[in-house]
């Protein structure tokens, strides 16, 4: 979920200011459309990528013990057909760890050696155990207690054949500086995803901004391992010309005066606005604007969900 970086001379420019008026001010504006247009080239190169939202194809969910893998229907892992063996191996869920038994020739690799038997991590650890099989790639996720094989195929006819993002006009009025109400103690916030599952979130505060003289406000979350807020969001362009479940943006930390700039041209689309096997978090009660932000990534052409 991680934001695409701009250039970070514009964020130190932005936060020295240290006001806390609706509108950014300070800045190029030629300067900041073309950054922020080659924000929105990287953003598609990356859904683009040979390992982007746009090439899954499968989740599945795995049962305690055998969990069988290939391209017959009735496999518990069903892989594409003519991508697999019929029958390419098994993973073996234990008590939450997972160990994948591989058919002799499979042609399953991991870092471009063939494997037979291997523990695999999940994204829930420091880097998941991606395995590669011709066009093909998988991988563990963790979602609550719940282990799943996430399936990609660099030759999805969703990413070949990628209709482009569309955006509302760039305005500097949507860069705002917003203030920053630490929670001490962070506080947790339940966040559910799109399968309905629910995990406690840790928010170290909330951006509280004015727009047309009313006030609002968004509970951040903090990403371990990260220094960035995370923001989900509504508003009431979703389901009309944006997308149903809400967007995304991050913004950086505050600054020593408790400043963020919260820039709604870079609010973009989940990867479920691309494909219906994405776990995306979904926007909290607190974090549904009523206001229309006309600004950020529009609603996928090509969306079915």
């Amino acid at each position: 979920m991680r934001r695409l970086l701009l250039g970070a001379s514009l964020m130190i420019l932005l936060l020295a200011s240290g006001a806390c008026q609706r509108q950014a001010t300070g800045v190029d504006e030629n300067a900041y459309r073309q950054q922020i247009e080659k924000w929105h080239q990287e953003r598609a190169k990356g859904l683009q990528s040979e390992d982007g939202w746009l090439t899954l194809v499968g989740l599945f969910w795995l049962k305690e013990g055998e969990n069988r893998l290939g391209s017959d229907p009735s496999n518990n892992i069903v892989l594409p057909q003519g991508k697999a063996p019929q029958l390419a191996g098994s993973l073996w869920l234990d008590k939450g760890v997972v160990r994948l038994e591989a058919q002799a020739q499979s042609g399953i690799t991991q870092a471009g050696q063939a494997v037979r038997s291997l523990v695999l991590k999940s994204d829930a650890d420091d880097e998941p155990t991606v395995l590669n099989l011709g066009t093909l790639s998988f991988y563990l996720i963790k979602r609550g207690d719940q282990y799943g094989l996430r399936v990609k195929d660099k030759e999805n006819p969703a990413r070949i054949n990628f209709a482009g993002l569309d955006y509302f006009p760039v305005e500097l009025k949507w860069m705002i500086t917003a203030k920053f109400e630490p929670y001490n103690p962070p506080k947790m916030i339940p966040i559910e995803n799109v399968l309905g599952m629910i995990e406690d979130q840790p928010s170290p505060g909330r951006l509280v901004f004015d727009v047309a003289g009313k006030n609002y406000s968004l509970d951040a979350i903090a990403e371990q391992g990260s220094k960035e807020l995370f923001i989900i969001f509504k508003d009431e362009t979703s389901n009309k010309e944006t997308y149903g479940a809400g967007r995304y943006l991050y913004t950086d930390p505050a600054n020593d005066k408790g400043v963020i700039i919260l820039d709604f041209n870079k609010a973009y689309n989940p990867p479920c606005a691309f494909t219906a096997f994405a776990t995306c978090p979904l926007p909290p009660s607190q974090n549904r604007l009523a206001l229309r932000v006309e600004a950020g990534e529009k609603k996928y052409a090509k969306s079915e969900h």
